[in-house]
């Protein structure tokens, strides 16, 4: 139980008795020395690029090194640590905890190598510690809001050579991507900031999001949900211990080549870690050299890969929202639901990683097995890359992975992988050969029908295994328990009233509803409650990339545009059918509560039913949520990223004005 604050009277508010404070100066010597200025400098600089230096003079910089190249470090660092570590002031997460850290390390590479180093940043905030909450509906919509910031820094020191980007969650690193992609010509590198550890003993920080759920069942007690509370987040730093967005997002910006090989998923705080901070500076500063820009790095064949890399890992289906996004910050093509879904049929799933199992390996372990680099290898050898794209080391795909293969660096963390842990790496990353033996199975499947009509996602390797018909085939057949807001549906869960076949209908959660949460409450209950497997969930909001189970999000249209999903009655006959071996489904009414009629009779009647009278957005939906989920609608929805697409925008503003 905490103590109460002691009573704080209106004196020590107004007032500090310390006769030092009086004394104060009103001129100080400033710095000495002198500016590397030039009498051409003078006439022809823009004033800002002479005040410029002034500032850095008076910010301590030694005036003999002022005209170094600059050069530019953003990061999503959040909260306060003293230099022994300890907490002054907490951050959002672990996240984003200890990245100052990497920022300091960078910087004091490029001091280094002759260059001046910039830091600015911009926090970013936690899916696991809005869950449940209305901080949910700003999550999202941040990532946006985050892109812009990121960006206006970039071109507010227009004198800067590269920026380097440290990032590590679910919303801050897709937003560096985001950010980052604009660059244009400019070189810039990104540095993932990591993943936590395991506890030695608990659990990992996705299932302990489910000490309520099971309390509340009497599966566990309160002491044992105390202790496991406590120790999830086993170390101070770094993105959580399973595959969700944060970890699929470090995934992404290496596959993409906006990050040095085998940076994504180190263990936050060690040696190998802060090393990579420094790898990534002289990086930068080689892409200057080379002239090489992040529009080099970017193209159409780099995005492929990130999907393809998204589709071996079995990644979080947030990324179908991020990779769109980051494609349209580089100017580029933004990849269609077709193409992810052609892209998931063709490359095996080969990581065997929380919380898709079979066995469920820690982030961690997966770099210690070879991280991204290790899972190419075996993408290459099947002809499933592009590897003749240009990454940020300077050099082709290819050639980081000829150095890969022959690396001191694989072979010993391979090895203290198998010393430390006692698990044989090739069972964390494996061959196609073998992970078809173990059962593993491609990602993403994107069911529709007359109850998804323009599409929906399912991350098909998440349903339980015993589910599974003969064909590699899940179907349901159940009666719709529909609900209109989170907190009801977690409600029932809990009481139970949601029984074994049910089908969950969670509507007016997508971005005209409640910001497009994540409701990874509600999947995280079910997986925990015995007969809760066999439930399923449709949904218009969106999923954490550590759920797992039968749950159908992004269904498209959302209810409150208009969409079949909003028209669904309790009792409601539902069939859901995924074919995981074709990676095809369908969601469709085919029933009421008084008769089955099949999917054609059910789109017939959809088509006659009104909208349900209880729709309507979440009662404290921001006004900034509102506005964004009205600029994403005219940028191509959830489909195209749920991007502000300018152009588009202003064309519609202008037809109605």
């Amino acid at each position: 139980m905490s103590l109460p604050i002691a009573a704080i009277s209106l004196s020590s508010v107004l007032e500090t008795d310390d006769p030092a404070l009086r004394r104060v100066t009103t001129h100080a010597p400033g710095p000495s020395g002198l500016l590397p200025i030039s009498a051409e400098m003078l006439l022809t600089q823009p004033s800002g690029n002479l005040f410029g230096l002034s500032q850095n003079a008076g910010m301590g910089w030694e005036p003999q090194r002022l005209l170094d190249p600059e050069f530019l470090i953003l990061s999503t660092h959040g909260g306060l640590r003293a230099d022994d570590g300890h907490p002054i002031a907490l951050g959002f997460h672990t996240g984003h905890w200890e990245v100052g850290l990497l920022v300091a390390e960078a910087a004091r590479e490029l001091k280094e190598m002759r260059a001046v180093p910039f830091a600015g940043a911009c926090t970013d905030p936690c899916d696991g510690r809005t869950q449940g909450t209305t901080g949910m509906m700003d999550s999202l919509p941040f990532r946006n809001d985050a892109a812009i910031v990121l960006r206006r820094l970039m071109r507010s020191l227009p004198t800067g050579k590269g920026v380097l980007g440290i990032a590590t969650c679910d919303k801050g690193l897709p937003a560096m991507m985001m950010a980052l992609a604009s660059a244009g010509k400019t070189p810039t590198v990104l540095v993932p900031g990591g993943v936590t550890l395991l506890p030695e003993s608990g659990e990992d920080a996705g299932k302990v999001q489910t000490i309520g759920a099971r309390f509340a069942q009497d599966q566990i007690t309160l002491e044992y949900a105390a202790e496991v509370g406590c120790r999830a987040c086993a170390s101070p730093g770094g993105g959580c211990q399973f595959l969700g967005t944060a970890a699929t997002s470090q995934v992404v910006a290496e596959a993409l080549g906006l990050a040095l090989p085998h940076t994504a998923l180190a263990p936050s705080g060690q040696p190998v870690w802060l090393d990579a901070a420094r790898r990534s500076a002289r990086g930068l500063l080689r892409l200057h050299q080379l002239q090489i820009g992040t529009a080099d790095v970017l193209t159409p064949a780099a995005i492929r890969n990130a999907i393809v890399l998204h589709a071996a890992f079995g990644g979080s289906t947030n990324l179908l929202l991020h990779i769109p996004a980051i494609a349209h910050a580089a100017k580029l093509p933004r990849p269609t639901a077709a193409e992810w879904a052609e892209i998931n049929r063709q490359v095996p799933r080969l990581v065997d990683a929380l919380p898709n199992g079979p066995r469920n390996f820690a982030t961690v372990q997966v770099f210690l097995a070879g991280g991204v680099p290790e899972v190419m290898l075996h993408l290459r050898d099947a002809g499933l890359l592009d590897t003749s794209v240009k990454t940020v080391t300077g050099e082709t795909l290819d050639a980081s992975l000829d150095w890969w293969k022959e690396s001191s660096r694989r072979r010993e963390l391979r090895s203290v992988l198998q010393n430390t842990d006692g698990i044989d790496p090739d069972d964390v990353i494996m061959s196609p050969d073998r992970a078809r033996s173990r059962g593993l199975t491609s990602t993403v499947c994107f069911p529709a029908g007359n109850l998804a009509p323009e599409g929906s996602v399912i991350k098909s390797t998440a349903i339980d295994p015993s589910l599974i018909e003969e064909g590699n085939v899940y179907s349901h057949i159940g009666p719709a328990k529909v609900f209109i807001t989170e907190t009801a549906a977690i409600e029932a869960i809990k009481n139970g009233a949601v029984a074994h076949g049910d089908v969950i209908v969670l509507i007016c959660g997508g971005p005209a509803g409640a910001g497009m949460q994540e409701i990874y409450q509600v999947t995280s209950a079910l997986k925990q409650l015995p007969h809760c497997k066999h439930v399923a969930v449709l949904t218009d909001a969106r999923f954490s990339g550590v759920s797992t189970g039968a749950c159908i999000g992004h269904i498209s249209p959302e209810a409150l545009a208009g969409g079949p999903i909003g028209k669904v009655q309790e009792g409601d006959v539902i069939e859901i059918v995924i074919d995981r071996e074709k990676l095809t489904g369908s969601v469709h009414l085919i029933g009421d509560a008084h008769a089955t009629f099949g999917a054609e009779e059910g789109t017939r009647r959809l088509e006659q039913r009104k909208p349900r009278p209880d729709l309507k957005p979440h009662p404290a939906l921001p006004e900034d949520t509102r506005l964004w989920a009205a600029l994403v609608h005219a940028s191509g929805g959830v489909w195209g990223g749920c991007v502000y697409d300018a152009d588009s925008i202003i064309s519609l503003l202008e037809r109605r004005s």
